[in-house]
């Protein structure tokens, strides 16, 4: 049997519209709606057959390139198997990719043991690793970062530092800190001034004891806002003097993408307690984990904790095909040297369009912030969503992003070449051009 699907742009809109709830149909990028086919790599094409270079990787969420042809094989075989298997009964595909994620985590001295919870979503992960940290420590009181984005669950917004990501009813027990964006922070640049918030922070929101601090080694929603040297590990000894946690949230930054290391937080030396992790693990399979010292973990067995596709045998096999190509294609390598290359000409875009304020990132992950003036540096959400939707006209797909909307964030699949480092400056250097 087969399912009629109208595939027609004007169709597909409308049925969006009558049948999406206002929930889910607010989260549109461009003016004009569009519907996307195929994906092959670091490419799209549009329903017209249009192609575009993919500079979202739909959300963070496509790691090693649209339909890859060895994660699509993974997950067919294993879906023609068994599509799914509850944790409630054993499967190999999941134990196996639990014991290869947990080699991915820094262990210097061979001593710590790593467990994996898988999760649906990353959000999800960031509940339970709230949930994690709270039974662990017996503190409630956690940490985050101003303009950190963690999900939209009622907890993952509830340390969610962006106002439009906030709805009512959230948990409470958190406070918020100044993220230390070396671009337009609070305090300016440096990291000691950052750090002395985080000890004001704990003796005058909380109890002076707290189950941990939330960071994203780069915040990604927040608009590509990489955290400086020093910060992660200064903020893990403020914390764990005060009985809390370090929970690196890697999300967006995971999976090789910042390019030095496999994890963001390793460049600054330092080792979370908890890891969440989602997006680029299934390379668009939904499928999040949590990756915990096994003694931290431990205390959630006193109560039950499911997730219903949690482990899900045909997502965890596309996860395992993730690692294995990162391993081989030596995608980490391409992603600091591609980045890299990206950089240096968005660099060059700056010193020649007057309405780039700041440009950032590492690996691919990439930022170009826009303001009114250099000087003030008032934001200019109505500059970036002029280029943005001028992008669209360069075949490229990109985000706006950060706390005013300000900001094109660049978070392509990782399998972005050198060959297409020219064509988007060119598509960029158009858009800005054309205001």
């Amino acid at each position: 049997m087969t399912l009629h699907t109208d595939w027609t742009l004007n169709e597909t809109a409308a049925r969006r519209d009558n049948f999406y709830a206002a929930s889910q149909s607010k989260f549109i990028p461009f003016k004009d709606p569009m519907v996307f086919k195929k994906g092959s790599m670091q490419y799209l094409w549009d329903v017209e057959g249009r192609k575009y270079t993919d500079l979202l990787g739909m959300n963070v969420c496509i790691s090693v390139g649209h339909s890859h042809p060895k994660v699509v094989a993974a997950a067919m075989a294993q879906a023609q198997e068994l599509t799914h298997c509850t944790t409630m009964f054993y499967h190999p595909v999941p134990a196996h990719f639990a014991e290869e994620l947990a080699a991915t985590m820094p262990n210097p001295d061979g001593d710590i043991e790593w467990v994996v919870h898988f999760t649906n979503s990353g959000s999800e992960a960031i509940d339970l690793a709230m949930t994690m940290a709270r039974s662990y420590t017996g503190n409630l009181d956690l940490l985050a970062l101003r303009t950190a984005y963690h999900g939209p669950t009622a907890a993952a917004q509830s340390i969610t530092g962006i106002s439009g990501w906030r709805h009512p009813g959230m948990p409470g027990n958190v406070a918020f800190v100044a993220e230390p964006n070396q671009y337009r922070g609070i305090f300016g640049a440096g990291v000691d001034p950052y750090l002395d918030e985080i000890e004001r922070t704990i003796n005058t929101a909380t109890t002076g004891q707290i189950a941990g601090m939330f960071i994203e080694s780069v915040q990604g929603y927040g608009g590509i806002i990489e955290m400086p040297h020093g910060y992660m590990s200064g903020a893990a000894e403020r914390v764990r003097a005060a009985g809390g946690l370090l929970i690196a949230d890697e999300v967006q930054a995971g999976f090789g993408r910042t390019g030095d290391h496999m994890w963001g937080f390793e460049r600054d030396g330092v080792i979370p307690d908890i890891v969440v992790m989602a997006k680029g693990i299934g390379n668009g399979f939904p499928l999040g984990a949590v990756v915990a010292r096994k003694h931290i973990a431990a205390p959630m067995a006193e109560k039950f904790m499911f997730h219903t596709y949690g482990a899900n045998p045909t997502s965890c096999a596309a996860g395992r095909a993730v690692l294995q190509v990162i391993r081989e294609d030596k995608i980490q390598e391409n992603a600091r040297t591609v980045g890299a290359a990206l950089l240096e000409r968005l660099r060059a875009l700056k010193h020649k369009h007057e309405a780039i304020g700041d440009v950032r990132g590492r690996g691919l992950m990439l930022a170009i912030e826009m303001v009114k003036d250099r000087k003030t540096k008032e934001p200019d959400p109505q500059t970036t969503a002029a280029v943005f939707e001028a992008c669209r006209d360069s075949g490229l797909i990109l985000s706006k992003s950060g706390a005013f909307q300000s900001c094109l964030r660049m978070v392509p699949p990782m399998c972005l070449s050198l060959q297409d480092v020219d064509q988007v400056h060119d598509g960029l250097d158009r858009a800005f051009s054309s205001l």
